[in-house]
């Protein structure tokens, strides 16, 4: 990985920002691409901002983090540490890698920094491919989940970068020697109790420059292609068949729809959307959904009359109204209200006013709302009561579309300007 090859795969991720963001554990993959980064925000009059997660999960960690943030002091970069303060238990690599990322995206927002990138590269996309294929190709995902790691992948603070996925273990450990910085190394990466680490092992490749290696990275991309072509036709189904509401609802034209894989895929994500899953249901029940056009799957209900949305008994209970809060998977609140619940505001409410066009009443039940004292607040979505603009639909699934104006089959013209996250 040169310097010239690393501005190349820069410069496919789009208008560069004037701040990005480096997520850097002190390994020396990460340490390569703080380096690899600083050139090249120079180049590019960009600041640059490396972020370190601080676990907690081992007594030095503290230590390790501190150290790093003074390695990279040393070579000019401006370094956040973050605590997370995990506790041990079960599904404990997981968990640290969902509290990371949460983490470091929120230090995005904070410091607005729209682009963060991450040091995977051709040794971690082998072993990911080999995970997702010994379970059932990715959780449901099909042969998408075969593609690997996104070089790009939009969230709502910030777009993931991986710049380096064809870059090889070896080249990035010989860029930290060249510039004589010692990488931090976590036992915990050697040992076989964890998946990821016995399909490191059994591929017996430190280097990542052996043709094991060097296959599963060329499957990796010739899957992502494939996925890159779904996506493309995912979207163009979307605004040909589905009408999308920031109050996490959707009406489907079952006839745009159709009922092929295009449709079986797009209807899984919407369901993993508006139910506030992480993962959509199995393509089986979904396909049986579709056939089907109307019923209950994912916590999500399928009405008749082409509605889309989410299974009223299945709502979440209220939750405090606290910066950050996620009520129901869907609903992200940015910023504290004190003394406040945020949950669904019920049936029939008394002081909503009614909505034009109508909204069916189960949609308006499950609107969520703010409460103080048993007593109604806000109901954003009906704009009652006070602004909350710091609400905002986000599904924990993550976005996977953006928008389509001109439904005007479905009576429906969202602003240009206007972005859906399902």
């Amino acid at each position: 990985m040169t310097q010239e090859a690393f501005a190349t795969a820069m410069a496919g991720f789009g208008p560069v920002p004037g701040r990005v963001a480096v997520a850097v554990s002190g390994g020396p993959h990460s340490l390569a691409l703080a380096l690899l980064t600083r050139q090249w925000a120079q180049e590019n009059g960009v600041a640059l901002v490396a972020l370190v997660a601080e676990h907690g999960l081992r007594r030095e960690s503290a230590e390790e983090a501190t150290g790093v943030a003074t390695m990279l002091a040393g070579q000019g970069i401006t370094t956040r540490v973050i605590p997370l303060g995990l506790a041990g238990g079960a599904s404990l690599q997981a968990r640290a890698r969902a509290a990371r990322l949460k983490a470091l995206l929120a230090a995005c927002r904070e410091l607005r920094a729209p682009w963060l990138l991450l040091g995977h590269h051709r040794m971690d996309q082998a072993e990911t491919l080999l995970l997702r294929a010994s379970h059932g190709q990715g959780r449901g995902q099909g042969q998408s989940g075969l593609a690997g790691m996104a070089a790009s992948r939009p969230m709502a603070e910030a777009l993931l970068l991986r710049p380096l996925l064809g870059s090889t273990p070896a080249a990035l450990e010989a860029i930290c020697a060249a510039a004589a910085l010692a990488p931090v190394r976590d036992p915990s990466n050697r040992n076989p109790a964890f998946a990821r680490n016995r399909a490191r092992l059994g591929l017996n490749d430190p280097g990542g420059e052996g043709p094991a290696v060097a296959a599963l990275s060329t499957a990796a991309t010739a899957f992502a292609t494939r996925r890159a072509r779904m996506e493309a036709a995912l979207l163009q189904r979307l605004g040909a068949a589905v009408m999308l509401l920031p109050c996490g609802a959707a009406r489907i034209d079952a006839a745009a729809l159709g009922r092929d894989a295009v449709a079986v895929a797009l209807l899984g994500r919407l369901l993993r959307a508006l139910g506030g899953a992480e993962h959509a249901p199995a393509e089986a029940d979904i396909a049986r959904l579709l056939a089907a056009g109307q019923g209950t799957l994912g916590g999500v209900w399928w009405r008749e009359d082409g509605w889309l949305l989410r299974e009223p008994a299945l709502l979440s209970p209220p939750i405090a109204a606290e910066a950050g809060a996620l009520w129901d998977g869907r609903f992200h609140l940015a910023e504290a209200w004190p003394g406040c619940m945020l949950g669904a505001l019920g049936p029939g409410h008394p002081q909503a006013p009614p909505q034009h066009p109508p909204w069916p009443a189960a949609l308006r039940a499950g609107l969520p709302a703010l409460w103080r004292d048993g007593n109604l607040l806000a109901a954003p979505h009906l704009g009652w009561g006070s602004p909350v603009p710091s609400l905002s639909f986000r599904p924990q699934g993550g976005p996977i579309g953006t928008v389509f104006a001109g439904f005007a089959h479905l009576g429906h013209s969202p602003s240009a300007n206007t972005t859906y996250l399902i």
